[in-house]
């Protein structure tokens, strides 16, 4: 049965009390980050977005409703809550609000409940690292009825830094699953010499990869040039690679050189994070029919400096032992 805790206060919602001063939020900041970056994590929800919001609806943690139900969002109880409540004047008097054991069930709740709404459905297919749209579109999906709740998201995100609680989240998700990838993998490299082979007549089967990355297993994570690397094999899907790794599907495709490529038609290398603009060594000496894309791909250096150092086109072809700058001044060496 619920408990009714009854909470009238004269003033409005805590996102139009006065604003706090910078040392509370930088305290506040500094209690919650690592809820918010677990919680990105978890659901994909941005941290920057979620500590902005924690910001704004509990006015820093000094908020009434915030310190005595541990309601740091400021979510109403709506018709599916059957947890603890409490009453809090907002829109209108008395309104219900929902009532938390700990932040860490607030901050949980929060992800939770924008994950499973269909009005919020539509933030999820935003960039993670574009805070502007996901504000407009929390504004838009009804989060608020303050006219200039996205502007203040944005504001306080931008003043206070918070994309960086983004880019961690981004950084210790990428560390998390190249962990559990190396554990988990278990295919040998006579299936990827298999394949290989089953695909090696095929027209658009240009890679030729070294012997270090072939003693990689299918599906294993591991680095080139410090940077995480997948071993995909044909038939993946990069749409579901983004999905498990938690990394925009547009952004995947831009650490890879990719345009609008899902389905791969063979075992490709997939960067999980944006390769280097200077390869690990000097040059790259050309075998077999590998072009530009499949060097800058073996090598974990950026197709954009590749060209540059060389002086080459996309379209480009190289020779069997052409030498390929991978760093250094640009020159042409075929």
């Amino acid at each position: 049965m619920k408990k009714l805790l009854l909470l009238f206060f004269a003033a409005a919602a805590c996102f139009n009390m006065q604003a706090q001063t910078n040392e509370a939020v930088e305290a506040y900041i500094t209690q919650y980050k690592q809820l918010a970056i677990d919680e990105m994590i978890r659901t994909g929800v941005p941290a920057a977005i979620t500590l902005a919001q924690g910001i704004l609806e509990s006015n820093a943690g000094q908020c009434s409703l915030t310190q005595e139900s541990n309601n740091h969002f400021g979510i109403k109880c709506k018709e599916d809550w059957v947890g603890e409540v409490v009453y809090h004047d907002d829109d209108r008097r008395g309104e219900c609000f929902r009532r938390y054991n700990s932040a860490e069930d607030s901050y949980r709740d929060h992800s939770d409940f924008l994950k499973n709404r269909p009005n919020y459905a539509p933030l999820f297919d935003i960039d993670v690292t574009d805070y502007k749209d996901w504000a407009y579109g929390l504004k838009k999906a009804g989060y608020a009825t303050n006219p200039v709740y996205a502007t203040s998201l944005i504001t306080t995100i931008e003043k206070y830094d918070l994309e960086q609680y983004t880019d961690v989240a981004l950084q210790q998700s990428n560390q998390m699953s190249v962990a559990s990838s190396n554990v988990q993998s278990q295919q040998n490299i006579e299936f990827k010499n298999a394949s290989y082979a089953a695909n090696q007549d095929a027209p658009q089967d240009n890679a030729s990869y070294n012997a270090e990355i072939l003693k990689h297993p299918i599906n294993s994570i591991f680095r080139i040039n410090e940077t995480n690397v997948l071993f995909a094999n044909e038939g993946t899907s990069l749409f579901a690679v983004a999905t498990q790794y938690n990394i925009p599907y547009k952004k995947l495709l831009e650490y890879n050189d990719l345009v609008n490529v899902d389905i791969l038609q063979q075992p490709t290398l997939i960067y999980l994070e944006k390769k280097q603009k200077r390869g690990s060594k000097e040059y790259h000496v050309v075998s077999g029919n590998e072009d530009l894309y499949d060097i800058a791909q073996e090598e974990g250096i950026q197709l954009e400096s590749l060209l540059a150092y060389n002086n080459l086109q996309k379209n480009n072809q190289p020779k069997p032992g052409d030498k390929i700058l991978l760093r250094g001044e640009s020159r042409k060496l075929f």
